[in-house]
């Protein structure tokens, strides 16, 4: 037997759903607060090479507007660029977000574009490309670069280091 009064102990139940529906709403406030504070990430530029593959966001990107030309000389000279091994024989494959693909993008070898602008989401090129003198290559190593835009208007560039794999 319970010793409140007629009534009060289901009043206690409710208070306690009352408070339990208030935390969750806070807490689901707080996560929605959150979320609106954080920055839409950069879209993604991926590499990939047999069964290797790298991707990368960029420093170089503002959401379709164009990118000054210091910021992408400093992204071009960036030192955390990821690399990635190419044998020669096999192919490489460029991969990009749907947006970037929007709007159009080029390979860059060495700063000099490789293919012409495409509005798909997928490339492929011989890896013998980018070790090859005939298309401005030297060396062991390739700078290759993925941008968006046209030459005028840059509103995005992802760079990747390709390394002879022989």
């Amino acid at each position: 037997m319970t010793s409140l009064p007629r009534g009060r102990a289901a009043n206690g139940h409710r208070l306690a759903r009352r408070r339990r529906a208030v935390a969750v709403i806070g807490a689901v406030s707080a996560g929605l607060l959150t979320l609106s504070a954080c920055d839409k990430p950069t879209p993604l530029a991926t590499i990939t090479v047999g069964k290797n593959s790298v991707s990368s966001e960029t420093d170089c990107y503002d959401d379709g507007k164009a990118v000054p030309t210091a910021d992408l000389a400093k992204c071009l000279k960036a030192k955390d660029i990821k690399s990635l091994k190419v044998d020669p024989d096999e192919t490489v494959r460029f991969g990009v977000d749907p947006d970037v693909a929007d709007k159009g993008w080029t390979i860059l070898m060495n700063g000099q574009a490789l293919t012409d602008s495409s509005k798909k989401t997928y490339r492929t090129i011989p890896g013998s490309v980018f070790f090859n003198a005939q298309y401005g290559a030297s060396g062991n190593s390739t700078l290759v670069s993925v941008r968006q835009g046209t030459e005028q208007k840059i509103t995005g560039l992802w760079t990747f280091k390709l390394k002879k794999d022989s």
